[in-house]
């Protein structure tokens, strides 16, 4: 009996000193939900969860999880509200990975709606932005559009064999019919997506279509058809007899696109507002069309490095975009990430001096030359030559 009281005694001890498993966790990802004391067609609400809470797991059956509230309160919940520690250690990692990134621009979230932990309709996702949430804009990526279940790729149509013809003697002869190039298939419809950044820090992917940049109303009643990738503050100018409130005008600085997804550049104009004193509205200050402009623009105050003049050693607002430069090849997005690297790029400075912009370039030196997304005629080039802006064709 004393050996059996020391057996027993020593197999509680072990149980003791074993280790407790480690807590495992699932977060909620609808936007709220309730825990429920059974899993049955009538249950209790036991607690009301909402999107990013974590909840400790207790209990697992076909397709429910049983948890633990940090408060403490327990009950039931689908799994398919929840995601795994797995998908939370992605967008932590994002979070991360891109804390030290520069913002390229702001926008506002148009509707309710998911980040992805990558770019695309099918990926992993967690956090529910809400109607109107203010957005920190990273990087973008651009991704074939996923073709509808059961779609079939039209293939190119065969080449025709040789005909059976009768000449004029009776006797029968093959008579090839003029070749065809078959038809190259139409390239496939593309989707952007923005890497983004929410007003918590929390940071995914987005589904371009459901955000809008954020612009002033002032401006983009001037986009003539474009979108605004962006728009920067470089200084502002008072006006006592302005109509807005707010009598110290913004100057702007903008980058425009065409609507349209999958274009391996982020805008092709650059367009600077400046204000009127006299007619109280914003004009027209600067205009660079055609080019293959790449984010972030920089804004800043600095000095003209080659000027000379009091103009020129005083500070003023300045910025700087890169595009791409015409010894580049085509930039062709990664198909698995949809990320857009270029090669080569040329990066083109300006300074706002009052009213007037002028580009910050080393006297006698000619500019770089550029890539354009449409041909640049012989004249416009020619004009380019002797303005000594150095653009080609690419």
């Amino acid at each position: 009996m004393a050996v059996s009281v020391l057996l027993v005694a020593g197999v509680s001890g072990c149980s003791r000193l074993r280790p407790k498993p480690a807590a495992q966790y699932v977060y909620v990802t609808a936007k709220q939900t309730f825990l429920r004391d059974r899993v049955a067609a009538v249950s209790n609400r036991t607690a009301t969860v909402e999107n990013g809470d974590r909840l400790e797991v207790l209990d697992r059956g076909r397709r429910f999880v049983k948890v633990q509230t940090a408060k403490g309160e327990q009950g039931w919940i689908d799994e398919k509200v929840v995601a795994t520690q797995d998908i939370f250690d992605q967008f932590e990692k994002l979070k991360q990975d891109h804390k030290a990134d520069p913002v390229v621009a702001s926008a506002v979230v148009r509707d309710e709606v998911y980040m992805h932990a990558k770019p695309g309709r099918d990926t992993e996702r967690f956090f529910r932005l809400a109607e109107g949430e203010k957005l920190k804009l990273l990087a973008r990526a651009t991704l074939a559009k996923p073709l509808p279940p059961g779609t079939r790729v039209a293939k190119a149509a065969p080449v025709p064999s040789p005909v059976a013809t009768t000449t004029g003697s009776g006797e029968k002869a093959l008579a090839t019919a003029a070749p065809t190039i078959p038809e190259e298939p139409a390239p496939p419809a593309m989707e952007d997506w923005w890497l983004v950044r929410d007003s918590k820090g929390d940071t995914g992917w987005l589904f371009s279509r459901m955000m809008d940049v954020d612009a002033p109303d002032a401006i983009t009643r001037y986009s003539e058809g474009q979108r605004i990738v962006g728009s920067y503050v470089l200084t502002k100018v008072n006006d006592p007899e302005a109509e807005q409130d707010d009598k110290n005008i913004p100057i702007y600085v903008t980058v425009l696109s065409p609507y349209k997804a999958g274009l391996t550049y982020d805008f092709d104009q650059v367009r600077v507002f400046t204000w009127n004193i006299k007619k109280h509205r914003y004009e027209t200050g600067f205009r660079d069309r055609n080019i293959e402009g790449y984010l972030p623009v920089t804004v800043t105050m600095a000095t003209d490095p080659y000027g000379k003049s009091p103009t020129a050693t005083t500070p003023a607002p300045t910025f700087s975009y890169r595009v791409l430069s015409d010894e580049a090849g085509p930039v062709v997005p990664d198909p698995v990430t949809g990320a857009i690297v270029p090669g080569k790029t040329v990066v083109k400075t300006y300074r706002l001096e009052g009213n007037l912009v002028r580009r910050v370039i080393q006297p006698g030196t000619t500019a770089a030359g550029e890539a354009h997304p449409q041909p640049v005629s012989d004249k416009k080039k020619a004009a380019a030559a002797k303005g000594g802006k150095g653009k080609k064709k690419r």
